[in-house]
């Protein structure tokens, strides 16, 4: 028997557990982990409370667990706390068993886990982390497996899949937690990240409205130590923020603050939508494009509140008198445009922008003042005047730009017509640019001769050009359209004017006895208030006196604007000792308050008057008269365009003592000025 119990105990001893035998609760036999853990290898009965040792915590779980094994011989292990000798505390992993039916005693086995409770809490502590972590997040996580089940999802994620925010059981179908509108973008996604390729795809849910929400959805595939895809990482953004943020600003930039039309940003847009829908429909579509008349006077007088007050009421009128479908857009300043699709025909589109110009004739009040002005329209059609939205606005500006240019007011259709002159008006600034950068500005020279005895009393220099037949540049082609630009005709002026001082200062160089010269100058010149300083400066640059420099004006520059410009200019002008010449008398808004109000030495009858005088007794009165008037007024006259005997005489008996034209000479260089200066001879009328 002993022998049994040494070799009994040598086998408890080699356990890598504590063991032992227990009695009623009492070790009876313990091995030697046993013993060095309660710190008694002589008295086991020092131990028998082994259950007491028990942490608190743990001590109700494990005296259940005992008499559950008491009572029926068996009980499912549990984990507890045991504190040593030492008073440090140890994991155990405890089970209980019977060697036998026949023996009243029982076996404790204690596994020290400590090492592995460690490890456990450390990863529960890691993972609880980062489930804390992930669900800190605002952006929806979801790991989601190969087979597009769901592994795992943050709390936000739950949220904003309607899953209970603790919930922990996954595993179904990712593609199916998605509205179903964005389920195949999802599944498309899935498959690329699943191939090993990042993807992304923009999704939503909600209703319409200010409830939507905006979702940026980025899956990444995760890898295995193989490389092989076991995993797919899909964090999905809420950019509803930025998504109304944009569509605001997008409002705001495509919305005109002062009147909240749609602005011209929004009309390119929303014009090049309606042209694709009548395209599609093979419609046809009407584009307005208003100017409002005198809209700077308005401004200039009454001041800019007045304006944008007017704009805003016009606004709301024009708004009001078409269809809600009607687009109507502020393109800038005091320009509208006006929209119409699915018109019947330029029937209808007339009618609606006949009634639109009635608008303007119902006054409009600002501050107890009476706001006058009217409206322009040009108007062109989809698809007969353009097929795309900058051709057919180019068809309605030329439309309107034909009608501004010829007095305003009212409704002008684009035509064929109206293109071939805005074409040439542009063909002719092109050459005018053409002509100043390559420096082909060249003066000729037409002699003014007394009709009575031929004697050449001085020249008028005429803009010339050589013939450049490779640049569009004939000897034909007209240059008129750009003297009524401001840019192209100071650049001109400019370049006639220094070219024609040069030759001044030439002839003068050789000695020769220099005649007046006349210069033009165009009326968009005066618009800026240093025409006369500009010149006068000129002619210091150039050592040129200003008797020899005769200023031809029209009457158009009288009556323009800018007139009080005009006045000061011809002013300083006169007083340097320049003489003012006022040309093509007769053929503008003639008045004698001009001859009054304005210092003019000399008028100059227009060509067609002397071409017609002969045969038409009435313009041969009108001449007459002029002539009669001329010396009242202390005025020289002048005739353009004398080409024969018969209007040199009828001229001579009106009183006219100068003339040019045909008859006498053409226009010459200024070589051929050189030449005949030098014997000053006189032309015959032969």
């Amino acid at each position: 028997m002993t022998d049994l119990y040494v070799q009994l105990q040598a086998v408890l001893d080699a356990l890598p557990q504590m063991a032992a035998m227990v009695h009623d609760g009492v070790p009876v036999q313990a091995n030697l982990r046993w013993r060095e853990f309660f710190g008694n290898d002589a008295a086991l009965g020092s131990s028998r409370d082994w259950l007491e040792r028990v942490h608190a915590d743990e001590r109700v779980l494990a005296i259940a667990g005992w008499r559950e094994f008491l009572l029926h011989g068996h009980a499912p292990a549990f984990e507890c706390r045991l504190q040593d000798e030492a008073g440090i505390e140890h994991w155990f992993e405890v089970r209980l068993g019977s060697p036998a039916a026949e023996v009243p005693l029982q076996a404790v086995t204690m596994t020290d886990i400590s090492a592995r409770r460690r490890l456990r809490h450390s990863l529960e502590q890691s993972l609880d982390l980062q489930d804390r972590m992930l669900d800190a997040s605002m952006d929806c996580i979801q790991v989601i497996n190969s087979d597009g089940t769901v592994r795992h999802m943050n709390r936000s994620g739950c949220v904003a899949f309607g899953l209970p925010q603790d919930e922990r059981t996954f595993g179904m179908q990712w593609a199916d937690l998605l509205p179903a509108a964005f389920r195949n973008k999802g599944r498309r996604a899935l498959a690329q990240a699943a191939g090993g390729r990042a993807a992304r795809f923009a999704g939503q849910t909600g209703s319409e409205g200010a409830l939507t929400q905006f979702w940026d959805n980025v899956l990444t595939p995760m890898f295995d130590g193989q490389g092989q895809v076991n995993g797919i990482l899909c964090v999905s953004r809420d950019v509803s923020r930025q998504q109304h943020a944009e569509r605001r600003l997008r409002i705001a930039c495509e919305i005109d603050e002062l009147t909240g039309l749609p602005n011209r940003r929004s009309f390119n847009r929303r014009l090049r939508l309606s042209l694709q829908r009548q395209r599609e429909c093979n419609g046809t579509l009407g584009l307005m494009i208003i100017d409002l008349d005198h809209f700077k006077h308005v401004n200039d007088t009454l001041g800019h509140s007045a304006g944008d007050h007017l704009l805003r009421v016009l606004a709301r009128r024009v708004a009001a008198h078409v269809s809600d479908t009607t687009l109507v857009t502020r393109l800038g300043g005091d320009e509208f445009a006006v929209v119409l699709e699915h018109i019947a025909g330029e029937a209808e589109l007339l009618q609606v922008a006949e009634g639109i110009s009635l608008l303007a004739e119902s006054s409009v009040t600002f501050a107890g003042q009476v706001i006058n002005t009217g409206m322009s329209i040009g108007c062109a059609m989809y698809p007969r005047d353009a097929c795309d939205p900058a051709e057919l606005l180019k068809a309605a500006d030329t439309a309107l730009n034909d009608l501004k240019a010829n007095g305003r007011g009212g409704v002008r259709l684009y035509s064929r017509r109206l293109m071939a002159i805005a074409e040439e008006a542009a063909n002719q600034r092109l050459m005018a640019r053409q002509l100043v950068r390559d420096g082909g500005v060249v003066p000729h020279y037409q002699p003014k001769v007394n009709l009575q005895d031929g004697r050449v009393v001085g020249y008028e220099a005429l803009l010339r050009w050589p013939c450049v037949e490779d640049k569009g540049i004939g000897e034909d082609c007209q240059l008129d359209e750009a003297f009524r630009d401001y840019e192209l005709a100071s650049r001109l002026a400019e370049a006639m004017h220094l070219q024609v001082l040069a030759d001044i200062r030439a002839w003068q160089a050789q000695g020769l006895q220099v005649l007046p010269i006349a210069i033009n100058a165009a009326p968009v010149e005066f618009l800026r208030d240093d025409f006369a300083e500009i010149l006068l400066e000129k002619l210091q640059r150039f050592a040129v006196d200003p008797v020899l420099i005769e200023l031809e004006i029209t009457e158009q520059v009288l009556t323009d604007r800018g007139s009080a410009f005009v006045a000061r200019a011809l002013g300083l002008l006169k007083e340097a000792g320049m003489r003012i010449a006022l040309d093509d008398f007769g053929t503008g808004h003639s008045s004698l308050a001009h001859l009054r109000d304005y210092p003019i030495d000399v008028l100059k009858i227009d060509r067609s008057f002397v071409a017609r005088m002969v045969a038409e007794p009435s313009i041969r009165a009108i001449v007459e008269a002029v002539g009669k008037l001329g010396p009242s007024l202390r005025l020289d006259l002048v005739a353009e365009g004398v080409e024969n005997a018969s209007q040199r005489q009828i001229l001579i008996e009106a009183g006219y003592r100068i003339g040019q034209g045909f008859l006498y000479d053409r226009a010459v260089d200024a070589a051929q000025v050189a030449q005949r200066l030098q014997g000053a001879p006189k032309l015959s009328t032969a």
